[in-house]
């Protein structure tokens, strides 16, 4: 478990420098000005390069870049440009609702690919071909498209959730899950697809090992085998397509996160990118960068935990 954790921050110290670095660059080449946005169009120039100044957008790039490392080294993350709320009360404030969102949508993917997999691969025919053909729709429809499918089905013609916003679930567990389930299912069910064909995969392979057979011969219950032995050993490739199924909905969360309008950090950050927000800009992206190198420590160590052969 110490090499794992030493080998992961050997790795994760040069990505999040490089990713926090990039999207520094990245964002100061977005064209306009944030004095502009600031004042506005009927602003003099004088009155627009007093702004940056007071901002420190007139210092070079390196030098705004060095004075926010060491300012995120000491946990001070800036303020935003725009608002001037300190950037880190702003992502505390926010980062709830997109944990949320993640987690529903990666708990659907998981649990019904799963299911899905082992009964195409027990019961294959009709099943197995519903789940080849669920898993190519999956990865073909754009999850806009899909969130919009649900929010008129399930919002416009039949009235059952929201179509938008969101309740904290201290205000009202109801409301909080109901407010969740349709964009939750926009980023869940399309991840599904992965999974259970990965599982379904993963399970018919098992199901050919000598191991198998010798089980079945000596009278071990037919459930004991496929919960005990096979899924067991299927679980390695499964975890793993889980954890890429993971970073992929951090993207999604922008999308759906404008579409329903959820005030999370997906949208918090298409806002600040539109502003030339840099601060805001960077403390999203290393905020999603640190919590996607957390989730693949967390994926080796499940890996490592599931597959002995590892360890070795």
């Amino acid at each position: 478990m110490h090499r794992i954790v030493f080998r992961w921050l050997i790795g994760a110290l040069p990505v999040v420098f490089g990713v926090s670095a990039l999207t520094f660059v990245l964002t100061s080449l977005v064209p306009g000005d944030p004095g502009r946005t600031i004042l506005g169009a009927n602003a003099s120039p004088a009155q627009v390069a007093a702004i940056d100044k007071q901002l420190g957008l007139d210092e070079p790039l390196p030098a705004r870049y060095w004075d926010w490392l060491t300012g995120a080294f000491h946990g001070d993350l800036g303020d935003s440009i725009t608002s001037g709320v300190p950037v880190s009360d702003q992502l505390t404030s926010r980062l709830g609702v997109t944990l949320s969102l993640i987690g529903g949508a990666i708990l659907v993917a998981a649990v019904a690919g799963v299911v899905l997999g082992v009964l195409s691969a027990l019961k294959g025919g009709w099943l197995g071909r519903t789940v080849d053909g669920i898993a190519l729709v999956g990865l073909a429809v754009p999850n806009f498209w899909f969130g919009l499918v649900l929010m008129t089905a399930f919002a416009v013609q039949l009235p059952l959730f929201p179509a938008t916003g969101y309740v904290p679930f201290s205000e009202s567990p109801v409301q909080w899950f109901e407010s969740l389930v349709l964009p939750v299912l926009t980023l869940g069910v399309p991840a599904t697809a992965p999974v259970a064909k990965q599982t379904r995969d993963g399970v018919l392979n098992q199901l050919d090992r000598e191991y198998v057979r010798v089980l079945r011969a000596r009278g071990i219950p037919e459930r004991s085998v496929l919960f005990r032995h096979v899924l067991r050993n299927a679980a390695a490739p499964i975890v793993t397509v889980l954890g890429v199924v993971v970073v992929t909905l951090f993207g999604g969360t922008v999308l759906a996160e404008t579409l329903f309008v959820m005030p999370g950090l997906g949208g918090l950050a298409v806002t600040a990118a539109s502003t030339q927000d840099i601060p805001m800009v960077q403390g999203v992206a290393l905020v999603f960068t640190v919590t996607v190198m957390l989730i693949n420590l967390l994926i080796e160590v499940v890996y490592t935990m599931v597959n002995p052969k590892v360890r070795t």
